[in-house]
């Protein structure tokens, strides 16, 4: 930096001594020529000071002030060989009007402004005086916004702790003003302090970094910027180590950063920002212990107790057939817990592979602690103190600061697991599955917002990955359970925010459930009837993914959608319905009548005359999937109900 400022200097040092030698070489206008020689050595002399603090210049402005000081100063060099033109009949053709030097002694004066601005600007605080305001210099008089950025990303270098935290609060007023500000502040390097801010500030000023850099972060471009700047590794420092108050806004500007920029969604996970962002999401809400655990007191408490727990359950690990409704090689075993809580199946599990390799013991007289007769490995020991003194820290945070923990955490994971595979992967073998349903019925509205959005995100890609779906949720699995259950109440109340998100959901995990599984069929049915468009047209979508052929239960499904009443509520859908319904409404009802077209309830609601009226319409015909879909229904129902094969007619 330092070699680089004096390549920029040199020019216009050597600019300036070439003025004050011609302006003493006039022999013309020697008054005006002798003024702009004064000032042409005061600029030099502050020109010199940069070049010898050149280590403390912050390069940006240095860059603009140096490079128009140059072009002045060529300037004044051209007007001053002019009066040290010879002869006589040269002096009477080189007119110079007066006006030309005043203008350049004003252009001198500006930038001897400019470059004692500079100096100010990029001194330490401890030399910069009383002055708290630098002031703009004349420079700012075409982009005084620009000059507010130096000011503001200089402190950041160079400014107290506190100075540092006021110049972050600045940036973020900016940044939250327009695009172009936000360019302009990455553009003249102010990520690089923010973050040296954000990883070694007091907590202020680390909560002011992290908010101005995630509303930096608003495209693609600019978040590759922070990136290659090690945004995700002091990110994931701060997650790990810093302040609960600062890793909540940490939380959110990560969502931020991938919102707008889903590519980096590896980057931030390779840093560890899963684990981490889990682990927030699970204090307090689950055991930290356990990966799926639930809160219970009926604990094993020493060998003897955990094998009558297992005898209690003989066939806890007897296999079953592959139930039908499931994916072809999903597992169907029952949870190997039976009615026990899982805590207690690990218990059983911990303390049986203990026992095989060290036989119960008393306890001993010197008092070691030994737990079911096994003693404590002391590394356990270790990691459990460690654990126990990072959660009573976590623990004396106030009751609005978790929750704002939870929330960002929840809205960090739904923006990580947007359409990746991977991550949804690591996010539902962890603790995550369990601790949004947990949130979703007992969080703040935002936390319960932002787990139900993760959810959906989670369980799109799951639609779409079938190891994923198979190993996630598991019909079976406690954390899938309690998912569905917290969804289904959702739909069930119908009127909460968290209802379309939780209706998406319970359509991406239509592939999941059993024939018996028929529970959110008829909450479904019920949001057909009379309900906010938007709400109609996401059940209808929802509904559809149980019937649709990629569904190996679509026949039963539609059978159960009939039988719930949905027939006549599509049908007047189909008519009526506006045009973000009437598509999913007439999808729905085509599949269900190409999956039970002998259905005499099909009939009674004269699904065939709406599927007839259909074709005709030309919001049908350009849609060519659609209009396959229709036409085919229609043959099936021509074929039951018209020449009536099953023994009655229902015209």
């Amino acid at each position: 930096m330092a070699d680089i400022v004096k390549q920029i200097l040199a020019k216009p040092i050597q600019l300036s001594d070439q003025v004050v030698k011609a302006a003493d070489e006039a022999s013309s206008f020697k008054q005006e020529c002798g003024e702009l020689k004064a000032k042409t050595e005061k600029l030099a002399g502050l020109l010199r000071q940069a070049a010898r603090a050149s280590n403390d210049l912050y390069e940006r402005p240095t860059r603009r002030i140096i490079d128009d000081t140059e072009q002045m100063l060529e300037k004044a060099l051209s007007l001053v060989l002019k009066c040290r033109a010879n002869g006589l009949m040269k002096r009477v053709f080189t007119i110079i009007p007066a006006a030309a030097f005043r203008k350049m002694s004003g252009q001198l004066e500006n930038s001897i402004g400019d470059v004692s601005w500079l100096l100010r600007v990029s001194a330490p605080a401890e030399d910069r005086g009383d002055a708290g305001y630098l002031g703009l210099p004349p420079i700012a008089a075409n982009e005084p916004i620009l000059c507010l950025i130096w000011e503001q990303i200089a402190i950041l270098y160079t400014g107290s702790l506190e100075d540092r935290s006021d110049a972050a609060a600045s940036l973020v007023s900016l940044a939250r003003d327009n695009d172009r500000y936000t360019k302009l502040i990455i553009e003249e390097g102010g990520v690089v302090p923010l973050l040296k801010l954000l990883k070694e500030g007091k907590p202020e000023g680390q909560e002011n970094a992290a908010r101005a850099l995630g509303l930096l972060g608003r495209d693609p471009e600019s978040v590759e910027h922070m990136i290659h700047g090690g945004a995700c590794s002091v990110f994931g420092k701060v997650l790990k180590e810093g302040p609960m108050k600062v890793q909540a806004v940490v939380a959110w500007a990560t969502s931020e950063l991938v919102s707008n920029h889903p590519k980096c969604q590896d980057v931030f996970a390779q840093h560890n920002a899963i684990r981490l962002l889990v682990g927030h999401l699970a204090f307090e809400t689950v055991q930290e212990h356990s990966k799926y655990a639930i809160a219970t007191n009926n604990k094993a408490t020493s060998i003897h107790h955990a094998v009558a727990l297992a005898k209690e359950n003989p066939n806890s690990t007897s296999a079953t057939a592959l139930p039908k409704g499931l994916d072809e090689d999903q597992s169907s075993i029952p949870h190997p817990t039976g009615k026990q809580m899982p805590n207690q199946m690990h218990n059983v599990v911990v303390n049986t592979m203990a026992v095989r390799a060290n036989p119960p013991r008393k306890s001993t007289s010197n008092g070691v602690s030994q737990s079911n007769g096994v003693k404590q490995p002391s590394s356990l020991q270790q990691h459990q103190n460690s654990t126990s003194s990072a959660s009573k820290t976590r623990e004396l945070e106030d009751s609005a600061t978790k929750c704002q923990i939870k929330a960002m955490a929840a809205r960090a994971l739904w923006k990580l697991a947007k359409g990746n595979s991977t991550i949804c992967k690591s996010i539902t073998e962890s603790r995550a599955l369990l601790c949004f349903a947990v949130l979703i019925e007992k969080g703040d509205e935002e936390v319960r917002y932002n787990s139900a959005m993760a959810l959906m995100e989670i369980t799109a890609v799951a639609e779409q990955d079938a190891d994923l779906r198979r190993s996630a949720f598991k019909p079976n699995s406690p954390a899938c359970k309690a998912v569905v259950d917290q969804v289904l109440r959702i739909i069930e109340i119908a009127d909460s925010e968290l209802l379309i998100p939780c209706i998406r959901t319970i359509g991406n995990l239509a592939r999941t459930f059993r024939a018996t599984e028929t529970r959110m069929i008829g909450p479904l049915v019920k949001l057909l009837d009379e309900r906010e468009p938007e709400v109609t047209g996401e059940a209808a979508a929802a509904l559809t993914k149980f019937a649709c052929t990629a569904n190996y239960l679509h026949k039963d499904h539609s059978r159960g959608i009939i039988e719930a009443g949905g027939g006549k509520h599509l049908v007047q859908l189909a008519y009526f319905g506006e045009g973000g319904v009437q598509i999913p409404a007439l999808e729905l009802l085509c599949y269900i009548a190409l999956n039970v077209p002998d259905s005499e309830q099909l009939a009674k609601d004269e699904v065939l005359a709406v599927l007839e009226w259909a074709s005709k319409q030309s919001w049908v015909t350009q849609l060519e999937s659609l209009e396959a879909l229709l036409q085919e229904a229609k043959r099936g129902l021509d074929l039951y109900q018209q020449r009536g094969s099953r023994g009655y007619n229902f015209n």
